[in-house]
C-alpha cells in the first residue's frame, strides 16, 4: 500500500497495533563492498527518516542497525554513519527529545557505544 520505497528513501505510516503513533519504514543498502554508494543510502536512511518524523511532529524516535543484518553492511561502519548522520540531522530539529538506537546483538551494540563515544570526544 506505500507504492514501495526506495532504497536510502522512508515512508511513514500511522503505527496501527505498535505502542507508537507512526511507523517510519526505510530501505537500507545492500553491502556491495562499499563503493556503490552504500555510505550515502545508509545515511539517507537516517535523516529522511528522522526528518519524515519529525515534520509529523514525533519527539521520539527508535532506530535499528539498519542494514546490518541480512543486507552484510559491516556493523562498526554502519554505526558510525548512525551516529554522526543523526546527530548532524538533529541540530536542525530542536524538538526531537529522544533517540533511541536499537542493537540486535552484542557485536552490534559495541559498535554503537564506541561510534557514540567517538562523537562525544
Amino acid at each position: 500500500t506505500l507504492g514501495g520505497c526506495d532504497t536510502g528513501d522512508a515512508k511513514i505510516t500511522r503505527g496501527y497495533n505498535l505502542p507508537a503513533r507512526y511507523a517510519i519504514h526505510t530501505v537500507g543498502p545492500v553491502w556491495r563492498g562499499g563503493n556503490d554508494g552504500e555510505p550515502e543510502l545508509l545515511a539517507s536512511c537516517y535523516a529522511t527518516s528522522l526528518r519524515l518524523g519529525a515534520a509529523k511532529g514525533c519527539k521520539t524516535f527508535a532506530f535499528p542497525a539498519i542494514s546490518t543484518g541480512i543486507y552484510g553492511y559491516p556493523a562498526d561502519q554502519a554505526a558510525e554513519i548512525a551516529v554522526s548522520t543523526l546527530s548532524e540531522t538533529l541540530t536542525d530539529l530542536p524538538h526531537v527529545e529522544k533517540v533511541i538506537l536499537v542493537a540486535f546483538d552484542a557485536s552490534n551494540k559495541t559498535h554503537l557505544e564506541t561510534a557514540l563515544r567517538r562523537a562525544q570526544s
